[in-house]
């Protein structure tokens, strides 16, 4: 099975969106953004281009060291590589549940959801990010309605319940 060559942000790139001690220009600091552990070099390409980011970006911040590429390898058939971190039990619902938040924030916040996707970044589980649903609610009752905002809502919980 083929392990895809994708982008994660490293604690100095978490630490970056916190303090924003390199001082990155906008479109460098929103690429950093959408580094997320599971778009691949061609994903995070095809969003720069709307980002006005170089062409360079994402090598860039490799250089500084806020992001890492995972190199393509191959898993073995059965069992887990060796040294393999065991993920915890609801880091299927934690995935998840990111994934539908930052599509949302991405989709329909426009510049408020870099706010928000702040804010996720910093939820380390399942009850950090459930604790943000309202806040995000909220949002998209601003940019949207409220009809809209409460069937997200609902929607979103019983998807991560399911």
């Amino acid at each position: 099975m083929q392990v895809g060559d994708v982008y994660f942000k490293t604690e100095a790139g978490k630490q970056e969106i916190q303090d924003r001690g390199h001082r990155l220009p906008s479109s460098l600091r929103s690429l950093l953004l959408m580094v997320d552990g599971q778009r691949d070099q061609a994903q995070l390409r095809e969003m720069m281009a709307g980002l006005h980011a170089p062409e360079d970006g994402l090598e860039q911040l490799v250089v500084l060291g806020l992001v890492k590429r995972t190199e393509p390898v191959t898993a073995p058939a059965l069992g887990p590589l060796p040294g393999a971190v065991t993920l915890p039990a609801d880091f299927g619902r934690y995935r998840r549940l990111y994934e539908i938040v930052t599509d949302t924030v991405r989709r329909h916040l426009g510049l408020k959801g870099y706010f928000v996707q702040l804010k996720v970044e910093k939820c380390p589980d399942v009850d950090s990010l459930l604790a943000l649903l309202p806040e995000i609610a909220t949002a998209l009752t601003k940019a949207k309605d409220h009809a809209f905002a409460s069937e997200w809502l609902v929607r979103t919980r019983a998807e991560v319940q399911a």
